[in-house]
């Protein structure tokens, strides 16, 4: 698996925290060069501190179709033949009937719009030298009701569709495009979701936990490492092409 990955150059969104942290770690550990893509430079520049191999940091709002064109020109040097399209928010934990356009705006313009914007600044290379490979992370909740969520869950399942078709479209060229959807991934974020589902319901925190936990056939949240060898995993099969890989500890199987 890492020999699909040594030596190549790989960019990867929202790099510097959670899992964009544990992808860049992953695909640097596996040889690859990598360009951790976020809002936080120093953060950012913590992350590939601390790589196995030499990386770079850059600063970018991927919802913002300037500040993409801006990255793809600072970046015009580097030959990118990895994305992984990981940038995403969260969104209000609300019923549907509460949120405000805005708030659903803001996690379409990151979740969805983003994708679309990297991809498209970032594919013309790959189809021009005739390969690559497009990782864009949705999430098992795109695929099954997940309640007071509705705007993050739209917006993966829009991930998945925009990548089937993408696939489709560039997959002649030899640029394979797929999508990876972790489940519940342990970590700040679904704390996060843990403690407002906790105050909304009057239940202790460890309580919320279960009940969530509890639906995963493995009974557990997945890993941010976890997900990290699971996308340099995906690299590894050259065969895998509009494929959309669950990595839930069963939470998609309940």
């Amino acid at each position: 698996m890492s020999a699909a990955v040594a030596g190549r150059t790989a960019l990867v969104t929202g790099g510097g925290s959670g899992l964009g942290a544990a992808m860049v770690t992953a695909l640097a550990d596996a040889g690859a060069r990598v360009i951790a893509v976020g809002r936080d430079r120093p953060r950012l520049e913590g992350v590939v501190a601390s790589l196995a191999t030499p990386g770079r940091a850059a600063t970018c709002d991927v919802s913002d179709p300037r500040s993409v064109t801006e990255l793809a020109g600072e970046l015009a040097g580097e030959d990118i033949s990895i994305l992984v399209n990981n940038a995403g928010v969260p969104g209000p934990v609300q019923e549907l009937v509460d949120i405000e356009p805005a708030e659903w705006d803001a996690v379409f313009d990151v979740n969805v719009r983003g994708v679309y914007l990297m991809c498209r600044a970032f594919l013309p290379a790959m189809l021009a030298r005739g390969g690559g490979d497009v990782v864009n992370v949705a999430s098992v909740s795109g695929k099954r009701p997940l309640a007071r969520r509705t705007p993050y869950c739209a917006s993966k399942m829009a991930v998945i569709g925009l990548s089937a078709t993408l696939a489709a479209e560039v997959g002649p060229s030899g640029v394979n495009v797929n999508t990876l959807s972790p489940g519940p991934v342990a970590g700040p974020r679904m704390e996060r979701n843990f403690r407002l589902e906790a105050e909304r319901t009057g239940v202790d925190y460890a309580e919320a936990e279960h009940a969530f936990v509890s639906r995963a056939a493995l009974g557990r949240m997945v890993t941010a490492q976890e997900v990290g060898s699971a996308l340099v995993a995906m690299l590894g099969m050259p065969g895998l092409c509009a494929a959309d890989i669950d990595l839930s500890a069963g939470m998609a199987a309940r």
